[in-house]
């Protein structure tokens, strides 16, 4: 989307990726929302006020949002309000990323470099594809779904709405993992986990 207008909701570490891959696939940035104006700026970004304040989206009306907001939780609730007030969440993908033609992606997704999608797929939406994750065919990602960098799904698993991934994890082929859940990084999941669970080690252990 040459020269469309953007605003960044959260502007720190996981920001900063996602603000990357925004400006190299040429949206405007006009700036930043946050709780208040950080004190870190690498980016040179105007500081726009925190989205929640009364007159906020008066103020910034002709303009779509991205999601640079690392927690799951956090991450789905900002989505929730901002569609509330019928704003559109841009989906983002670098431009290194390998996704087949025939995958599902929801809106507010951000897909990072060297991430490789196979085909049917569906993948929710505000999800992360972390750096280099492999999401194998038929595999369904519920909104908010945070998977690390190289980790690894194999095909038809599925994962729920609000779950982490830990990076360099890998998760057997048909597996399904609930909603809320851990999977701390380099675990190896081969059997099914229910919501809420921690989980670490290989094969993977409830802490």
């Amino acid at each position: 989307m040459l020269d469309k207008k953007v605003v960044l909701v959260g502007y720190s570490g996981h920001g900063y990726v996602v603000l990357e891959t925004v400006l190299e696939n040429n949206y405007k940035v006009i700036g930043y929302s946050d709780r208040k104006e950080g004190d870190n700026n690498p980016f040179g970004l105007s500081y726009l006020g925190f989205e929640k304040d009364p007159d906020f989206f008066i103020a910034n009306k002709d303009v779509s949002f991205v999601l640079g907001i690392g927690d799951n939780i956090l991450r789905q609730n900002i989505a929730n309000f901002i569609k509330a007030n019928s704003k559109e969440i841009e989906t983002i993908i670098h431009k290194t990323a390998n996704i087949s033609k025939n995958v599902i992606i929801g809106s507010g997704t951000f897909i990072n470099k060297s991430v490789n999608v196979n085909s049917l797929a569906v993948i929710g939406e505000n999800v992360i594809l972390n750096t280099g994750c492999i999401i194998e065919h038929e595999c369904i990602l519920e909104d908010a779904v945070h998977i690390g960098p190289g980790a690894v799904l194999a095909g038809n698993v599925t994962i729920g709405k609000k779950t982490f991934i830990g990076a360099n994890s890998v998760v057997k082929q048909g597996v399904k993992i609930g909603s809320n859940v851990v999977v701390g990084a380099g675990s190896v999941i081969i059997k099914d986990i229910l919501d809420g669970q921690m989980v670490v080690g290989n094969p993977g252990r409830i802490i």
